[in-house]
């Protein structure tokens, strides 16, 4: 995952107050990406864009708490992330003096994050669009599954019997031979 975070020069001027109250009122952009359920559909990098920050994430990258922020500024992100990510694995990067990118590698690299921190509004994963991953990316268990999908569909094309229907027939085989003695 993904975090980008500018800081703008009038964010600068705010005292607390009002930057209390702009937290409070819903941005125009993230309205109109409200679902009928309070979810909202998700941004092109499957992630959400907030007022201070944007976030992105893959099935494999988006910790327990991330805090950021300018010395003696507010902060931009404080809070709890949704599910625990591999700290030896994340890493972040300055651009320009001015953005931060935050990458986190999850630990569980199997499903979406419905928000970033805890208390945000929630996405709708359903609606994530994964990037394609190339083969030898895959850990061995999606790999093996792959390729017994990949065996079924050569064999469906021959004409022939998939695994499946290949198990099924020689358990028939052996339940006849025992129904024999």
């Amino acid at each position: 995952m993904a975090i980008n975070s500018e800081v703008q020069e009038d964010e600068h001027t705010m005292n607390n107050q009002e930057i209390m109250q702009k937290k409070k009122e819903p941005s125009s952009s993230s309205s109109s990406s409200m679902l009928k359920s309070n979810k909202r559909v998700p941004n092109k990098g499957n992630g959400l864009d907030m007022d201070k920050y944007s976030w992105i994430q893959t099935l494999q990258e988006v910790n327990n708490h991330l805090n950021v922020g300018l010395k003696g500024q507010p902060c931009v992100i404080d809070g709890d992330f949704f599910q625990s990510v591999k700290l030896d694995e994340s890493f972040w990067t300055l651009e320009d003096s001015k953005e931060i990118f935050i990458t986190l590698s999850k630990q569980n690299q199997r499903d979406w994050w419905k928000y970033l921190v805890k208390g945000e509004p929630e996405i709708d994963t359903q609606k994530c669009e994964p990037k394609t991953s190339r083969f030898v990316d895959l850990d061995a268990e999606t790999r093996l599954a792959v390729e017994k999908m990949r065996f079924d569909q050569r064999q469906k094309a021959m004409g022939l019997l998939t695994s499946e229907e290949t198990k099924n027939q020689e358990m028939m085989k052996m339940f006849t031979l025992q129904q024999k003695w």
